[in-house]
């Protein structure tokens, strides 16, 4: 497959453009808004063409764009690559709410391409090993308390931006959204509460609770001010499970930490990078003509509990999902 970059964002340099290389694909082409920029990305990476226009990359001859453009334009920019007869690896959150994520679903599946969120750390063996151990050992789960926190810079960022979906909820926060769903699937109601420290428009610090049909309970909370911190706990009839650096473990060895009434155990993992399993996923969906795990329908599903969440906390109520 080849691959178009849509932005030379950090993690596309730092972290998926060094992944698809480590796969049988490759990257193609690079697009940025100024032709030094382009091109300097495509010499870091010997990637043979560079674009000064985000338009001129989707008529080169590449199958797949990868999306790391900002938050608020993810929509946009999917919707036109699919309109290109291109398939779409998009960063997280597909869009800037639940109503524009349906849209870009109904898009790219009317379009024909296949779309896939990018949640790496739902690739990673551990959180599959971790959604095993779940369902196999710890009986009814009743609780999930997930949260992704780490002290953002000083100065001007995108992150910051409420024109372009900033925000700790959108940015991090959205990880333990997701874990609790893989766990415990969708959440009847929704009670949030956000802060905004930095008089930014946007949230810094989000706290949330999660009640499901089953009488299930989740914990979420993600900031831009604390200290660098990733974790889920599980906690079962039977048993319970924990794994810290949740998210975004980078190269090193993770564990998985699980127990019963019988039993603690303590599994290792090998360094894994996650963004060459993601590649992988979104290739062989491709080809395979199959809808892939992080897929639009599932990326729908975690922006309407993030709706919900500023839903409830602009109006002090309990939101009904």
């Amino acid at each position: 497959m080849q691959f178009g970059i849509l932005s030379t964002a950090h993690i596309a340099d730092d972290a998926v453009v060094p992944a698809i290389r480590q796969t049988d694909h490759e990257v193609r082409a690079v697009a940025s808004r100024t032709a030094d920029a382009a091109a300097a990305f495509a010499d870091r990476h010997d990637i043979p063409e560079s674009y000064d226009s985000y338009d001129a990359l989707l008529e080169a001859d590449v199958d797949a764009v990868y999306v790391p453009l900002p938050n608020g334009l993810h929509a946009e920019w999917a919707k036109r690559a699919a309109d290109a007869g291109l398939h779409v690896l998009c960063e997280k959150p597909l869009a800037a709410d639940a109503e524009e994520a349906v849209d870009v679903a109904e898009h790219c599946a009317d379009a024909g391409v296949t779309l896939m969120e990018a949640f790496m750390y739902r690739y990673h063996p551990r959180t599959v090993r971790a959604v095993e151990v779940a369902r196999e050992e710890l009986g009814d789960l009743r609780h999930v308390h997930a949260e992704f926190s780490f002290q953002l810079g000083d100065g001007p960022d995108v992150r910051l931006d409420p024109d372009l979906a900033g925000g700790a909820l959108m940015d991090v926060g959205c990880y333990p959204v997701n874990a609790v769903r893989t766990f415990l699937g969708e959440p009847a109601l929704v009670s949030g509460h956000t802060h905004d420290s930095r008089d930014a428009a946007v949230d810094t610090d989000v706290a949330a609770s999660l009640e499901f049909d089953d009488g299930a309970t989740a914990t979420i909370e993600a900031s831009f001010e604390t200290p660098h911190h990733q974790t889920y706990r599980v906690e079962g009839t039977d048993g319970w499970l924990e794994a810290d650096t949740a998210f975004n473990p980078g190269g090193a060895a993770t564990t998985l930490r699980w127990g019963t009434d019988e039993k603690t155990v303590e599994e290792t993992f090998d360094p894994v990078d996650a963004y060459v399993r993601e590649v992988e996923h979104f290739a062989a969906s491709v080809a395979a003509d199959r809808d892939p795990l992080t897929d639009g329908e599932e990326a729908v599903a975690n922006m309407r509990v993030i709706d919900a969440i500023y839903e409830s906390s602009a109006t002090g109520e309990t939101i009904p999902l």
